[in-house]
């Protein structure tokens, strides 16, 4: 499966743009659309290199999920690739929710399990609620 422009859109609008590095709420250091690899603080770059690096992560992202072999449909994979972008790869591979979605739970199991992830630093975020409503949606579409 390959990523959907639809995830894409979803992407940018959910990590939101910043051309300066920040810390993100768990402290670590970001830039453009959520990039954290060989970030340090002072960065900056244009939005076309966002744009770029956004791209890159997601594939590496996308190519992490297909692995796991359990995303059945388009909807099913923007799904996992959202969260996984969002958490890595290592917490979707011990999570709950890949064991339901494994275990063939029902809808209202595997949405469950999407609400979960909704904490940051210890508090409950409005932005991850948003993210993961999308996430749970997106997977039964």
């Amino acid at each position: 499966m390959k990523v959907s422009e639809n995830l894409m859109t979803q992407l940018m609008v959910m990590e939101g743009l910043s051309l300066e590095a920040y810390e993100d709420c768990a402290g670590v250091p970001t830039i453009g659309y959520g990039h954290t690899k060989n970030v340090k603080m002072g960065d900056r770059i244009s939005k076309y290199w966002a744009k770029e690096l956004l791209k890159d992560d997601v594939r590496e992202v996308a190519q992490q999920v297909q692995e796991l072999n359990v995303a059945q449909t388009q909807g099913q994979f923007d799904a996992l690739v959202s969260f996984t972008f969002n958490l890595g790869i290592g917490r979707l591979k011990s999570s709950t929710l890949l064991k339901v979605i494994r275990e063939g739970g029902s809808k209202s199991a595997i949405k469950k399990e999407f609400k979960r992830w909704v904490y940051a630093g210890g508090k409950r975020l409005r932005g991850l609620e948003l993210r993961r409503e999308w996430e749970a949606k997106r997977f039964f579409e």
